[in-house]
């Protein structure tokens, strides 16, 4: 069977390697390594497609030493103690392991003596950042190595090779063709060669042209990935975005969502920004977010993200306030910390003294709520921003009524 594109472009040293000029190239890390013929455990982490395997496949030819590769998820304890043995007989050797956040404790606590010892140097390759998915155990043996995500014009480079690679005999393919499968690809070379190939062998005169290229593939790949960083990443944007007023980047974090088909995820952020960025600067957007919510889900996609889109676009330019959280917060902590105290008597069931506020002129009479022993405590501090402005006048002549001002 034969070997697809991405691989017969495979990287053979680390001169190939297409970006990651901050560890690769004259006085870089990893390309000194090399040159001294020295190599340490690491970890390489980034995006898919942006040369975790080219670099340990680089690494391992250039050394030219003994090696293995495994994967945490689909190989077993058993196949990592072949590699040990294997480790004995050779006196070392380099374990390139895919998956390396997934390694699980068995694995790890064969692992782990091989690499205090030096018989196995690992290159561990994950999407997902260690610092928050390796055990601290592997962690503090290897060097973390993050790696960047390429560049349009990276991808164009490694596109060019490939048409000029003997890989594909007679292809004709124009510049925006090259830009288009570029702009397609999200920065993953990986798909980028699989979108230039498979348009190669779709036709029948090697001619690739943009309409070929759309008819396979419209819409840009990125990297959002459910169950890891990207993923939180985005929602991040947009939480970020909408809270710094940011309407167009708002809009794009929302888009992204969009174009994964990930409503729950967006809606569920959405409703925690309205409570915990706009709040009581703009109290209706509780509301107005429900309805646009339940909008979209009876129109559902494509035409959901009309309401989407107004919803962002309105919450990004409303007036901000976190005061009511915020103050909710500092009542949480109270609690926490013990600080509660008995509630005042007067204000217990159907207590002969609690004085009704409706019998008194404006619905209002001094009483004590709080306990004793926070009689005295604030946690509310409003705006003067949109809605709040209003609640802050009510807030500061019922303080002054409190002190007799009033």
């Amino acid at each position: 069977m034969e070997k697809p594109l991405a691989l017969k472009m495979a990287p053979k040293t680390l001169k190939d390697v297409l970006g990651q000029k901050h560890l690769i190239g004259k006085d870089k890390i990893l390309t000194n390594l090399v040159k001294n013929k020295k190599v340490f455990s690491m970890i390489l982490y980034g995006k898919p497609g942006i040369g975790k395997t080219s670099i340990a496949n680089a690494i391992i030819n250039e050394l030219d030493c003994k090696y293995r590769f495994l994967n945490a998820t689909t190989n077993t304890k058993k196949d990592l103690d072949i590699v040990i043995e294997e480790a004995k007989m050779y006196d070392g050797l380099i374990l390139v392991m895919d998956e390396i956040h997934r390694l699980n404790k068995d694995k790890q606590d064969v692992l782990l003596p091989q690499l205090e010892s030096g018989l196995i140097t690992l290159i561990g390759m994950t999407t997902s950042n260690p610092y928050h998915s390796i055990n601290p155990a592997i962690r503090s043996r290897c060097q973390l190595f993050e790696l960047k995500p390429l560049e349009e014009e990276d991808i164009i480079e490694g596109l060019k090779k490939a048409i000029k690679s003997p890989y594909l005999e007679n292809i004709e393919i124009d510049n925006k063709s090259i830009k288009l499968i570029a702009k397609l690809s999200g920065n993953d070379l990986r798909y980028a060669y699989n979108l230039l190939e498979i348009a190669y062998y779709s036709t029948d005169n090697k001619k690739v042209n943009e309409d070929i290229i759309k008819k396979i593939n419209s819409k840009p790949v990125f990297f959002s990935d459910k169950n890891g960083d990207g993923h939180y990443d985005v929602l991040s944007g947009l939480q970020k975005s909408i809270r710094g007023s940011d309407v167009d980047a708002s809009l794009h974090y929302a888009a992204r969502l969009v174009a994964e088909e990930d409503l729950d995820s967006l809606f569920r952020r959405l409703s925690v920004i309205a409570y915990e960025d706009i709040g009581l600067a703009n109290p209706a957007i509780g509301p107005r977010l429900d309805a646009a919510i339940n909008a979209a889900e009876r129109v559902g996609l494509p035409e959901a993200r009309i309401p989407i889109g107004t919803i962002v676009a309105e919450m990004a330019l409303s007036p901000k306030s976190n005061t009511a959280h915020v103050a909710f917060d500092e009542a949480l902590k109270d609690i926490e910390e013990g600080n509660v105290g008995s509630i005042p008597n007067h204000i217990k069931t159907d207590s002969p003294d609690y004085k009704y506020p409706h019998d008194f002129k404006g619905a209002y009479v001094i009483q004590q709520y709080l306990p004793d022993k926070l009689k005295n405590r604030k946690y509310y501090t409003p705006k003067d921003i949109g809605y709040e402005k209003q609640i802050k006048e009510v807030y500061e002549r019922l303080e002054k009524i409190k002190r007799g001002i009033l």
